[in-house]
């Protein structure tokens, strides 16, 4: 007999309550843990298909250890000096930027000249500003980063976790699935399919998307000779699983860097905003498709929320874990209304009764009286 529901209620919000307690206290302890999880999760399906391949679940460990390696190096090496280097010169150049915005706006608009203009201080403000407050973001950003654990340490945690998770993961949730209630294992299987399948939709496609779409953004823009190319691609790249959101924000920095740096080569105007109208492209018909799917079931705006609420309250930790979340609570939320819908509440006891009343059986089609044929001269010969 299974427990009652009020009883299985308690049990499993005492299960989330200490998850939770855990992770308010224990949360920069568990980061490079949580890190290296969410890597081995994502990798997990690579380490499959090179098991199909042939390869052992330790060789394809391996291999797929020593390729991250490399990239990682290849990343340390190229491409992050170069992304600090324009980020920062980015930030230096800001006020310029201002100064030549005022300047082409005074040009146009004379009213602009007198020094009492609300906009003209705005403007003169403006560049200040940025600059200000673009450093205070780098350093918060360096200095949570690196105060949430020792850099030493999480470099070294973070690999070795992810290692060992990604060689254990089968026999891990082998070992969890032989924990589930008996009860109620089915429907808990059920329901982590539908997580999984999300997540999968969501982290490792939108993730992909992101790289790959960052990626483009970063080269062709550097190509396409902008000054500010690899951060601009790294921007649009790095926020593009909220829709439209990336290539906006991306699309309207290139091109207003490009105004500044490019001012009457339209043509070269018009590259830069090309590369962002082929991306979308190529995002909207070919990597989302293909990627992510048509429907994963996370909207953006909950995951926007997801995201403010674990950040504020767990920090960077509560970030890697506000997609998980979010995608349970879906997935939950759409289980309890299939639920609803299948019970007396909702349905009512007419329909009840309509289930239960037996079908009438239609009466038998009457026979039919067969005539006999008549003979010659009528009945009375």
């Amino acid at each position: 007999m299974a427990l009652p529901i009020r009883d299985q209620l308690r049990s499993w919000a005492i299960a989330a309550l200490v998850f939770f307690v855990l992770l308010w206290f224990l949360g920069n302890v568990l980061l490079p843990f949580l890190v290296g999880g969410a890597l081995a999760y994502f990798l997990d399906p690579v380490a499959d298909r090179l098991e199909r391949a042939g390869l052992s679940r330790v060789a394809a460990t391996t291999v797929i250890s020593l390729i991250a390696v490399l990239l990682v190096i290849l990343l340390v090496l190229a491409v992050i000096p170069t992304l600090v280097n324009q980020l920062t010169a980015l930030i230096n150049a800001a006020p310029d930027i201002a100064k030549r915005l005022q300047g082409f706006l005074l040009e146009r608009f004379p009213d602009l000249a007198d020094s009492t203009s609300t906009i003209r201080q705005t403007l003169a403000e403006i560049g200040a500003a940025i600059q200000a407050r673009g450093a205070e973001l780098a350093n918060g950003i360096l200095s949570s980063a690196l105060g949430v654990i020792s850099a030493i340490v999480f470099i070294v945690v973070v690999p070795v976790v992810a290692f060992y998770l990604l060689l254990d993961w089968d026999k891990m949730l082998a070992r969890i699935d032989g924990m589930l209630p008996l009860d109620h294992a089915p429907t808990v299987r059920r329901l982590a399919r539908e997580i999984d399948a999300v997540l999968a939709g969501f982290v490792r496609g939108q993730v992909s998307v992101c790289l790959a779409l960052g990626s483009f953004y970063a080269v062709a823009l550097m190509v396409a000779g902008l000054q500010f190319g690899l951060v601009v691609g790294a921007i649009a790249g790095a926020i593009t699983f909220i829709p439209y959101v990336g290539s906006i924000i991306g699309g309207t920095l290139a091109v207003g860097l490009a105004l500044f740096q490019f001012w009457g080569d339209w043509v070269q105007i018009g590259i830069i905003a090309a590369i962002f109208a082929f991306g979308q492209f190529i995002e909207g018909n070919v990597l989302t498709p293909k990627l992510v799917g048509k429907s994963v079931g996370l909207h953006p705006v909950w995951l926007l929320f997801a995201l403010s609420a674990f950040g504020s309250l767990f920090g960077f930790a509560g970030l890697l874990i506000a997609v998980p979340v979010a995608a349970a609570i879906g997935v939950l939320t759409r289980f309890g209304v299939e639920q609803y819908q299948s019970s007396l509440l909702y349905r009512g006891t007419a329909a009840r009764a309509a289930e239960a009343a037996p079908l009438t059986e239609a009466p038998p089609p009457k026979a039919r009286r067969s005539r006999k044929p008549v003979a010659p001269g009528g009945e009375g010969a």
